[in-house]
């Protein structure tokens, strides 16, 4: 999730180092749950991605209080109303979807190609803005949502281990976190309701696992048990699930203190690079086939997100 509201002026030059580990510690967190979700949903055959899932919320929920609320890394705002509770409920149902439909894509392609479905938020973001608000983009910023586009559908037809059901849910994840973008914006407008990155993390948490618990319960028949079981065979499994939940946490900490220290726009820019590192990082560990097809097209959707970028900051 991040936050669009916080951003600080340039720091001087003692505080460059700090902003660099900041900077690092993000992309490690990112790039490192990732690497995880995918290594324990595929690799490690942990088929249990809305139990995975409900472990972050859970991890998040208690590390967001400790952080708000004993910590004071930021102040506690709080919920003012019930109308307000029930506009961040339905920002978390959106958020589950997203994250659930992440993971489970995971276990179906490889990361490099999910990093390239993924690269196309702006696109899904432009078109849920044009919908529901009446805030239009100038038609130059629409016309570079082409390149994001031709560039998946490229890299779809020259992907060696393409998965449809797996494609499928890629794209909902990335449709719901584009949804949850512009749903924030809506839904949180109001001076009196507008809530900054880790608060609304520490309400949304706790509603995200109530919304995961029977789901998981239901569809994943005896996922306790079977993690009890798997357990007693092999401990590291508690370890991974306990670091994997943590570092889920660390990406949104990260995330928050980018923005707050560079800006929304910096954030955006380092997160292009990312996906390119993570995408060379998963092929390197996971060995899984590429194709010059693949990458063209994956290249292509990246240039497409730099040049949105900077279409929506000059038309600003």
């Amino acid at each position: 999730m991040s936050n669009k509201g916080n951003t600080s002026p340039a720091l001087p030059t003692g505080g460059r180092f700090f902003t660099v580990g900041l900077v690092t510690s993000w992309y490690f967190s990112n790039i490192g749950v990732l690497l995880l979700n995918k290594y324990l949903l595929s690799n490690y055959g942990f088929k249990y991605p809305i139990f995975l899932t409900m472990c972050h919320m859970t991890a998040c929920s208690l590390f967001s209080y400790v952080a708000i609320a004993w910590l004071r890394i930021v102040p506690m705002q709080t919920v003012r109303s019930r109308l307000q509770l029930v506009k961040i409920a339905a920002l978390s149902l959106v958020f589950c979807g997203s994250v659930v439909s992440g993971n489970v894509s995971l276990r179906y392609l490889p990361v490099s190609f999910n990093q390239a479905v993924g690269a196309t938020t702006p696109f899904f973001t432009a078109v849920f803005a044009y919908l529901m608000t009446v805030k239009r983009e100038a038609w130059v910023t629409y016309v570079t949502l082409i390149p994001v586009v031709t560039g998946v559908v490229i890299a779809s037809g020259g992907e060696p281990s393409f998965h449809m059901f797996g494609f499928i849910m890629c794209i909902g994840a990335t449709a719901a976190r584009a949804l949850k973008s512009v749903l924030q914006g809506i839904l949180l407008s109001s001076e009196g309701e507008k809530l900054n990155s880790m608060n609304l993390l520490l309400y949304m948490a706790p509603i995200a696992v109530v919304f995961l618990l029977p789901a998981t319960l239901y569809m994943e028949d005896n996922v306790v048990g079977i993690t009890v079981a798997l357990a007693r065979e092999d401990i590291k499994i508690v370890w991974y699930l306990l670091f994997n939940s943590a570092l889920a946490y660390f990406v949104n900490l990260t995330n928050f203190l980018v923005t707050k220290h560079t800006s929304a726009l910096t954030l955006q820019v380092l997160g292009n690079a990312k996906g390119a590192v993570a995408v060379v990082v998963s092929i390197l560990i996971f060995k899984n086939p590429v194709s010059v097809t693949g990458m063209l097209g994956y290249t292509l959707t990246v240039i497409g997100v730099i040049l949105y970028s900077e279409s929506k900051k000059r038309n600003k």
